[in-house]
């Protein structure tokens, strides 16, 4: 059975079993889970929107990310809080508005079109534009620059998936548009989300002090094992915290959505590929949480490229299908690095390196893991691999675009990061057994101004230790600290 089939039987399977363990109907079910974002979804990216705004230098913006992040969602928030009207012209939903597009692309013409095909006159001057799923229209996406060119004083504001935009046959306004990355929410982002206001307290002032009381540790561990199982899709964060009354009703809706979010990916990758590239893609995704499972007792160890697509078991082979998935923004890569010396590219191998799912909710749900395992913890000693691919999300978001790993005979060193000439080290332990025997060697041979570990301990960071412990929830915030 191919792996879509297996998506879909479990997707019929959950919603069975919702069905009969649960006081609520399917029908009642299905209107739950529809109620995406009914909870205020907050984003950290909507400073960045502000900041934008506010630009004396302001180009039309691009929000690039994966399929069902939260773009869409982002930018009307965004427009009916901050702009008297906001427009919104959807060009998956509504393929006529290609047509204001194909005689040529001069602002003023297409905007007095799209005021009267809305049959709402747009103020150039106060209102906000947003052009979403931008990558159906190649044309619209050519037109950003005469926007920027000849119509600076309009606030226009565009979403697009990123593989739609990457393969897009338009020509790109490279130099005119500024960009801003969306991701999967963060921790901190789905703490907000839950109006945990003492958890987020908690996160946020976690680091003003160099200890932390074993409560405060317990609060904000029960936190990041809920995180584990949902991930940070927005409409699946929303489906759990809305239904949190029944705990059970919560993680089985939120699985439900999971899996009809991969298979909406599945559907993108042969509207984007080709049928054939398609198969290739999909058997490269699904391998890597298999591959990722397989680690026991130590960090993730390189992609292996054998055994994933049928005769064919080389970097070569497969290069063109994990650059798709990173592209896409649905697989985040890790280079290893032979040596702890700048520059660390310098030290790299292109088929060398580790990937990670861009979503550790999706990571469980593809490894069909149960949902109460992942929130106590009890799916045996492989779960190193979920706080790695954690951190490596964390990271990402954080804003740091490329990530390292360190690997030198049978030492290894799951990040490194850079800072001004130094090179920090960052072991990343899922439990509370911290003994870092590579963190050593590292220690030994390079000397490091400072080491950090990610573990399941609380918080220790007590000045003139060459070591300071972090917990992992806190990954995000060590990007400012190091």
């Amino acid at each position: 059975m191919s792996f879509r089939a297996k998506c879909l039987q479990k997707i019929c399977t959950f919603r069975k079993s919702a069905c009969k363990k649960s006081v609520f109907s399917e029908k009642n079910i299905a209107k739950k889970i529809n109620q995406q974002y009914k909870l205020l979804m907050k984003r950290k990216l909507y400073n960045d929107l502000l900041e934008w705004k506010a630009s004396m230098s302001r180009k039309p913006l691009l929000v690039k990310g994966a399929r069902q992040v939260g773009k869409s969602y982002l930018l009307k928030k965004f427009g009916e809080k901050e702009f008297p009207c906001c427009h919104v012209f959807n060009f998956e939903q509504d393929k006529k508005l290609n047509q204001i597009f194909e005689s040529d692309l001069l602002p003023h013409r297409i905007i007095t079109e799209l005021s009267i095909y809305s049959e709402k006159k747009i103020d150039i001057n106060n209102d906000l534009v947003i052009f979403d799923e931008i990558q159906e229209c190649p044309e619209a996406i050519t037109s950003l620059k005469y926007f920027y060119e000849d119509m600076p004083n309009l606030t226009l504001c565009c979403a697009g998936s990123l593989i739609g935009v990457k393969m897009s046959s338009g020509s790109f306004p490279v130099g005119k548009v500024n960009f801003l990355n969306l991701y999967p929410m963060t921790f901190e982002e789905f703490l907000m989300a839950a109006n945990d206001k003492i958890s987020l307290e908690l996160f946020n002032t976690a680091l003003t002090c160099d200890l932390q009381s074993d409560i405060a540790h317990a609060k904000l561990w029960d936190r990041l094992k809920e995180y584990y199982m949902t991930g940070g899709m927005p409409k699946v964060v929303s489906s759990y915290l809305s239904n949190r009354e029944s705990r059970f009703e919560a993680m089985n809706t939120a699985r439900i959505i999971q899996q009809e979010l991969i298979e909406g990916y599945f559907k993108d990758f042969a509207k984007h590929s080709g049928k054939i590239n398609s198969l290739h893609i999909v058997s490269v995704l699904e391998n890597i949480p298999i591959q990722l499972s397989n680690n026991i007792k130590s960090s993730v160890k390189r992609y292996r490229f054998k055994k994933v697509i049928s005769h064919k078991k080389s970097f070569s082979d497969l290069q063109g299908p994990i650059d798709w998935l990173i592209k896409a923004g649905l697989i985040i890569k890790v280079k290893i690095c032979n040596r702890a010396e700048l520059p660390l590219e310098t030290f790299c191998k292109n088929n060398i390196f580790k990937l990670f799912l861009c979503d550790i909710g999706l990571l469980g749900s593809m490894l069909d893991l149960p949902p109460k395992a992942i929130i106590s913890q009890d799916f045996g000693i492989a779960k190193g691999y979920f706080a790695e691919n954690y951190v490596a999300q964390e990271f990402l978001a954080a804003g740091i675009s490329k990530l390292h790993s360190w690997s030198e005979r049978n030492s290894e060193i799951e990040f490194l990061r850079v800072m001004g000439e130094n090179i920090i080290p960052i072991e990343v332990k899922s439990g509370t057994r911290t003994q870092a025997k590579s963190l050593g060697q590292f220690i030994n041979k390079y000397s490091p101004e400072k080491a950090i570990t990610l573990t399941g301990k609380s918080l220790n960071k007590a000045h003139g230790l060459k070591v300071n412990n972090y917990p992992l929830y806190l990954a995000s915030k060590i990007c400012d600290q190091i």
